[in-house]
C-alpha cells in the first residue's frame, strides 16, 4: 500500500523539473549572512540593555523586551543555517555567532550541529532516530500543549546542563557519554539518543561546551558578589522563555506530523509532511531567516535561507496547479496549529471510538 502510494506521489510530483528550476540558487551570499546576522544580534544587545536600564515594567521596558525578542530570535535562527553550510565554509561566522548568540543563550551551534541534518534523511525523518520528529497529529493535544509549556523551563535546564553537568560530568567519566547522547541536542523528541558522529562542522564542540560553562560561570559569579544586578538574569530569563516559545509554535507549524514512523518517507513525501506560510512581513517575525518556506526547504535542504522565497515563487509560477505542491500552504501560524490540532483531536476519537 505505502509502495504503490509512493509511486503515485512520484509520477504526480514534478521533482527533476523543480530541481532544474532553482538550480541558480544553491550559492549562500556570505553578504547577506553577515548583514543579516550582524544588524539583528546588535539591536537584540542595545534593546536588551535599554530595556535593563528602563524603569521596571514600564511601557518603554517591555517594548525594548518585544524588539530584544524578536532580533534575538532572528539571530538565534542562524543555528539552522550554521546546520545546513557546507562543510569547512563560513568558519569566522560559526565562531561570531557562537560567541555573540550561541554561548549566551546556551544554545552553542554543536547542540544543532548533525541532529539537524539527520533530520533531513529519508532513512531517518520521522522515525524515532529523529531528533526533530514527533507525530503529535495522531496523538493526544495534551502533547502539543506540554510541547509549548516545556519552554518555561528549557532555559533553565540550559543553564543546568552546561553549568552543573559539564563539570560533573568531567569528574564522573561515564556520565560524558550519557549526557552527550541525552543532553546535547536541541529536540523535540525525548527518546531521541545522539549518535557518537553526530557531528557535521563542529568537531571541536568541547571548547564551546567550556566555552558556555565559563561564560555561565562569570555571570553567576557576577550577580552572587554584587558585580551585576539580578535583574539582568531575570531580564535573559524572560527573553529566552518568548524565543523559545514562539520558536516551539513555529516547530509545531513547520510539518504535519502525520507520519508515524513505520516506513521511511521519500523526499516528495517530506516535502509533502511540511509546511510553508508564505505570509507577509508578520510572518518572517515569528518563522524567521527562511523558516516560513520550510516545505521548500525540505525540498531544497542546501538552498540558502535568503532564496528560499524565490524559489517558491518560481514553484508557485510554474507548477501553480499541482494540488501537491498546494497542500503545502498554510494560510498562517493560526492555521497550521488549528489544523494539527483538529487532525490530533479527531485521532484520539478515532481510536476511542475503536476501543
Amino acid at each position: 500500500m505505502a509502495a504503490d502510494n509512493d509511486n503515485t506521489i512520484q509520477v504526480n510530483f514534478p521533482l527533476y523539473e523543480a530541481r532544474a528550476l532553482v538550480r541558480d540558487l544553491m550559492t549562500p551570499d556570505p553578504g547577506i549572512y553577515w548583514s543579516d546576522f550582524l544588524f539583528h544580534i546588535m539591536l537584540g544587545w542595545a534593546a536588551f540593555a535599554t530595556a535593563f536600564h528602563m524603569p521596571w515594567l514600564s511601557i518603554w521596558q517591555i517594548l525594548s523586551c518585544w524588539v530584544a525578542i524578536f532580533a534575538f530570535y532572528r539571530a538565534a535562527i542562524f543555528i539552522h543555517e550554521l546546520a545546513h553550510l557546507e562543510r569547512g565554509t563560513f568558519k569566522i561566522f560559526r565562531l561570531v555567532w557562537n560567541l555573540t548568540c550561541g554561548i549566551p543563550f546556551m544554545i552553542p551551534s554543536f547542540t544543532y550541529d548533525g541532529v539537524h541534518y539527520d533530520h533531513h534523511k529519508p532513512a531517518i525523518y520521522g522515525t524515532s532516530e529523529d531528533g526533530e520528529y514527533l507525530p503529535f497529529a495522531t496523538q493526544h493535544p495534551v502533547g502539543l500543549v506540554g510541547y509549548v509549556l516545556l519552554s518555561l523551563i528549557l532555559p533553565l535546564l540550559l543553564v543546568m546542563r552546561f553549568l552543573l553537568l559539564t563539570p560533573i560530568s568531567y569528574l564522573i567519566p561515564p556520565l560524558r557519554k550519557i549526557i552527550w547522547e541525552r543532553a546535547s541536542s536541541l529536540t523535540i523528541n525525548p527518546a531521541y539518543i545522539r549518535r557518537a558522529d553526530a557531528v557535521r562542522n563542529d568537531h571541536h564542540w568541547q571548547l564551546q561546551e567550556l566555552a558556555t560553562f565559563l561564560f555561565a560561570v562569570i555571570v553567576v559569579a557576577s550577580v552572587i558578589l554584587g558585580k551585576l544586578s539580578w535583574q539582568v538574569l531575570v531580564l535573559w530569563y524572560v527573553v529566552a522563555v518568548a524565543i523559545f516559545i514562539l520558536n516551539s509554535l513555529r516547530t509545531l507549524a513547520a510539518h504535519a506530523y502525520r507520519h508515524r514512523g513505520d516506513y521511511h518517507l521519500t523526499l516528495v513525501e517530506q516535502y509533502l509532511d511540511s509546511i510553508n506560510v508564505p505570509g507577509n512581513f508578520m510572518t518572517g517575525l515569528w518563522a524567521p531567516v527562511g523558516l516560513r518556506y520550510h516545505a521548500t526547504h525540505h525540498l531544497f535542504m542546501s538552498m540558502p535561507y535568503h532564496n528560499l522565497g524565490k524559489a517558491q515563487r518560481r514553484l508557485a509560477q510554474e507548477f501553480g496547479d499541482n494540488q501537491l505542491i498546494l497542500q503545502t500552504n498554510r494560510n498562517g501560524l493560526w492555521s497550521a496549529l488549528r489544523q494539527i490540532w483538529q487532525e490530533s483531536t479527531a485521532a484520539v476519537k478515532k481510536n476511542n471510538i475503536r476501543d
